[in-house]
């Protein structure tokens, strides 16, 4: 599958939505997993801001690449970050979009001391 490198290094970046588990099937509610590790994977909403143009991105990212708190409007760094084109056939639709998927997501609020 193809995958096209995101250069998110001058882009400002926040979450939208907080983590949630990825789901596989929506009718059995079975969790999406990484091929790979094993991982679970999780989807974030994020703003991603660059040039003065605002995207709302779905992404998809293990949840072991998930550090620091991640509510709402909190500044994140995203590593390795690539997109995906896709396309399916349903019922004959005919669908297409583009996946976004990150290695991780990190937060840039500094933990606060208990």
């Amino acid at each position: 599958m193809r995958q096209i490198p995101v250069d998110t290094s001058t882009a400002m970046v926040m979450v939208a939505q907080s983590p949630a588990p990825k789901i596989a099937n929506r009718q059995t509610g079975e969790v999406a997993t990484d091929r790979e590790t094993g991982a679970t994977l999780m989807t974030i909403d994020v703003m991603f801001v660059m040039d003065g143009n605002a995207e709302i991105l779905n992404l998809t990212v293990p949840e072991t690449g998930i550090s620091g708190e991640l509510a709402m409007g909190t500044p994140v760094a995203l590593t390795g970050v690539v997109a995906r084109p896709w396309e399916n056939e349903f019922n004959g639709q005919k669908r297409h979009g583009i996946s976004f998927r990150a290695v991780a997501v990190t937060s840039l609020t500094a933990p606060q001391a208990a």
